[in-house]
């Protein structure tokens, strides 16, 4: 595990959500693990835990921010599992997120 280094808690929790997002895009991101995150981020489960108390909440936040960003892996795979913050999403963002889906399946 990485070394555990001490953070700003808004700090914190946007390090948390970028290192989420990344491992989104690597795996997916209901693939996700608070034990993952946790390794990724240098910082313990319970670290984790404590800014996202359940992981349906941090599916969530990781769902919300990789639409404001347009992170097409991810929106794609919320499209695909009818994700409401994916369905939600700019009418734009959905059609690249579903051309992406229709690639990636081929």
């Amino acid at each position: 595990m990485a070394d555990i280094r001490r953070m700003e808690p808004t700090d914190r929790r946007r390090q948390l959500l970028e290192v989420a997002l990344e491992l989104a895009v690597e795996r997916g991101y209901r693939r996700v693990t608070r034990c993952d995150l946790a390794e990724a981020a240098g910082c313990s489960p319970g670290l984790v835990n404590a800014y996202f108390v359940t992981m349906g909440e941090l599916r969530d936040k990781t769902m919300r921010a990789a639409v404001r960003r347009g992170i097409l892996p991810v929106v794609a795979e919320g499209l695909a599992e009818g994700h409401i913050d994916a369905l939600a999403a700019p009418l734009e963002l959905r059609k690249r997120a579903a051309e992406y889906l229709v690639r990636e399946e081929l």
